[in-house]
């Protein structure tokens, strides 16, 4: 169970569902063409996982400072693994992924966008290495990483055919696009509320983080202005493209719109641990129950 904490299973179960949902619970189930065949998409699924995981444990390999301040009893490395055996762990996961999305890439004569994979790992290690000692620019980053489990199936799912099937695919296309914006939105100020939780380490680390340089507080009230922009920003969102589809609108305002509002609340006057690690989980149901949207999305259109 160790080794499965280690790599942050939770999360990447989180990835299996967004892409399960975008592929299947969205473009098949609206009878849309798609690229990926199901061995393909299976590929991509894995690699994908394999590639995040492997952030992961580069992340904890270059945390073990701060983690031994931050979070004692999570803390992996080096107390339950070597950071030498945990370095050849991340590089097996790292080799097997990217080695995967290659595989896909030339089952589907699309070999010049296998690079795709290695840009990605590429940039988890950059940010666990370098860019996350970077005021805001590491948040944005990793947010992108994050990001990318939804474009990364627009890309290999829907451009291949866009040319054939550009009538079709257009608006699905524009919509996942904006989930994947809106992942990275959600993302972005978890990771700001989960610096506040790190400052501790982080400045034992010598990181500077936005808490460290702001403070706990005016961050917490900061996260809840930015909550508020993005609470307009949906609610416009649902006015603009979402007015004729209630059900969908009734969900998002519901399971996402309202615990935001909540969230805006309580980050107002956080100003304990347990208040920043309850402001972090409630962010990350927001995130799945976002993505849930998709499914309820995709019934009120075929329904």
């Amino acid at each position: 169970m160790t080794f499965f904490k280690f790599i942050r299973y939770k999360n990447l179960l989180l990835i299996v569902l967004t892409q399960i949902l975008v592929h299947y619970g969205f473009l098949k189930a609206l009878n849309l063409p798609t690229a990926l065949s199901h061995f393909n998409f299976a590929l991509l699924l894995i690699a994908t996982v394999l590639i995040a995981a492997a952030g992961y444990v580069i992340n904890d390999i270059n945390d073990v400072v701060s983690d031994r301040i931050n979070k004692p009893t999570k803390t992996y490395i080096p107390s339950s693994f070597s950071e030498s055996f945990a370095f050849t762990i991340y590089l097996a996961l790292n080799i097997a992924g990217v080695g995967i999305g290659f595989l896909m890439c030339y089952s589907m004569d699309l070999t010049n966008f296998a690079t795709l994979f290695v840009l990605i790992s590429a940039l988890l290690y950059v940010y666990a290495n370098f860019l996350k000692q970077l005021i805001i620019i590491g948040n944005l980053v990793v947010s992108i990483a994050v990001a990318s489990s939804i474009f990364i199936v627009i890309i290999f799912d829907m451009l291949p055919l866009l040319n054939r099937f550009q009538q079709e695919l257009i608006t699905p296309m524009s919509i996942l696009r904006d989930y994947g914006i809106f992942a990275l939105m959600l993302n972005f100020l978890r990771e700001i509320i989960k610096d506040i939780e790190d400052t501790n380490g982080d400045h034992a680390a010598g990181i500077q983080s936005l808490p460290i340089v702001l403070g706990l507080e005016r961050t917490a009230k900061l996260s809840a202005y930015i909550a508020v922009i993005y609470i307009f920003t949906i609610l416009g969102y649902i006015y603009a493209y979402l007015q004729a589809n209630v059900w969908t609108s009734i969900y998002l305002v519901a399971a996402v719109v309202v615990p935001l509002v909540f969230f805006c609340i309580k980050a107002r006057y956080a100003d304990k641990q347990i208040h920043y690690t309850f402001l972090s989980k409630l962010l990350k149901l927001i995130m799945l129950l976002g993505i849930v949207s998709l499914g309820v999305l995709t019934l009120t259109l075929k329904f």
